[in-house]
């Protein structure tokens, strides 16, 4: 091993092979199983994010309405409590995205996408959810020259359709002012799109509002088979049935009670290192007193943060594909990735040599063709899906929350009535043309960053399929 990768791995030597955020003294009790036959209105399937919104929204609408929410393992064990805290506005995987894909409706889907942010807040204020909610913002930072003209491109572009309110443009001055990194060439700031949490609080807050409205929560419940019972669904778990008038489904990364959606999905691992905390010289080295997230704009990007602690988050660039698309806990950990990462933070903040990492995790995300959520029926309407988030679901699952209530209530809404909404994307090849293609994706992405940004025939392939990030 060279020197500078024996520097970079003795940082790793303290570092706890598990979640930072799920080792926090607030974890609440797990809840019991479900050990008989029970009815409900709704069932909701999955304790992450997304089944709690749905939970949680649908008392709101109707109190009355009988809710069961029955999670395989805790609330927020997965995804929900692995990320790395930036809850976001955007629906759509970022305004780029969102462009390429539905340019007729971003008006629209921004400015719902800015309310469900609102909504977020405000909940968090009326059920005194205590997730650290910090509304900084995001800086997506150039790191080379050719990624400081794409953000003045898209600037401009979302000059141009009045998309740009709250948007900042920085050069390398003023970007360094708010964070120090010798590798900043500037940056576009969304002062307000964008705010920081502490993930897993924000699950456990979630739950608790749930169990104060009555809805009743069943942990270490894994649901193991949907089908159809007359005017109801039914859902087999290991120790009972629930049968219910609708169902809703928030499993995400983990394989559909619908298999046809299966083939839709695949899951994509990231990693993440949390450093100890900054001493004051530390935090005076790098600045950043506003705290806001930051993520490189490279194709292989990374995603940064600062903690109420005044430690730093700083995961992404590896997204590793297993073959055959398994989730397995023994993939939760890689590290050849977390040294990878550790020479990567002490490249960007040299200022912080020395600094030591206490914690390294991974975890599973729901990746669509179309990098953002979407959304449907089965089972002749009882049962509403929302899934693919791909690594934007801390925000986007509420809006997915409202989306499947409004599908199950049949009703027409100005969220059912988005093409986002109506239209599904490409589904994934089967293997081994899944794996084969992914990878030579990721290879691509790797060599755009290396060439200035320049995509390959088979990029430039998968953009007109509508099958590759619009960078």
């Amino acid at each position: 091993m060279a020197p500078a990768a024996m520097t970079f791995a003795s940082s790793l030597s303290d570092a706890q092979p598990v979640p930072f955020w799920l080792e926090d003294p607030g974890k609440p009790d797990s809840l019991p199983a479900l050990t008989r036959d029970e009815r409900t209105d709704l069932l909701v399937v999955g304790g992450g994010y997304s089944g709690l919104w749905t939970a949680l929204i649908a008392k709101e609408r109707d109190p009355e309405r009988d809710v069961v929410l029955i999670e395989g393992h805790e609330v927020g064990w997965a995804a929900s409590g692995r990320n790395g805290g930036f809850c976001a506005a955007s629906l759509t995987h970022g305004l780029s995205n969102g462009l390429a894909r539905w340019p007729d409706d971003m008006g629209r889907l921004e400015d719902m996408g800015a309310r469900n942010l609102d909504a977020i807040e405000q909940a968090v204020a009326a059920y005194g959810i205590d997730c650290e909610f910090e509304r900084t913002g995001e800086i997506d930072v150039a790191t080379e020259p050719h990624q400081l003209v794409e953000l003045h491109e898209l600037h401009e572009e979302a000059e141009g359709l009045g998309l740009a309110g709250g948007m900042e443009l920085l050069d390398r001055d003023a970007m360094r002012a708010e964070v120090d990194s010798p590798t900043f060439l500037g940056g576009l700031w969304d002062r307000t799109g964008v705010a920081m949490l502490h993930p897993a609080k924000l699950a456990w807050g979630l739950k608790q509002a749930c169990l104060n409205l009555g809805v009743r929560i069943y942990e270490n419940t894994r649901a193991l088979q949907l089908s159809s019972s007359g005017a109801e669904a039914a859902v087999r778990t290991p120790y009972g049935r629930i049968f219910a008038r609708q169902v809703a489904l928030g499993t995400n990364v983990f394989p559909s009670l619908v298999k046809r959606l299966r083939p839709y999905i695949v899951p994509v691992y990231d990693y993440a290192l949390m450093t100890e905390p900054l001493s004051g010289a530390q935090l005076d080295a790098i600045g950043w007193k506003r705290r806001q997230g930051l993520g490189d704009s490279a194709n292989q990007f990374h995603y940064f943060r600062i903690t109420a602690d005044h430690r730093i988050l700083w995961g992404g660039y590896d997204a590793i594909y297993p073959f055959g698309g398994r989730v397995t806990a023994e993939r939760d950990h890689r590290p050849e990735t977390y040294l990878k990462l550790a020479g990567q933070f002490f490249t960007c903040f040299p200022q912080l040599e020395g600094l030591r990492f206490t914690h390294a995790w991974g975890g599973a995300i729901d990746t669509c063709s179309r990098f953002s959520a979407f959304f449907g029926t089965a089972h002749g309407g009882k049962v509403a899906y929302a899934t693919g988030y791909t690594g934007l679901g801390v925000g986007a699952t509420r809006f997915g929350a409202e989306v499947m209530l409004d599908l199950l209530s049949g009703e027409r809404t100005e969220r059912t009535e988005l093409e986002m909404v109506r239209r599904k994307p490409m589904p994934f090849p089967p293997e081994p043309v899944a794996w084969a293609g992914i990878g030579i994706t990721k290879w691509s992405l790797a060599r755009a960053d290396e060439r200035g940004g320049k995509r390959n025939l088979w990029l430039r392939a998968m953009d007109r399929m509508g099958l590759g990030f619009d960078s």
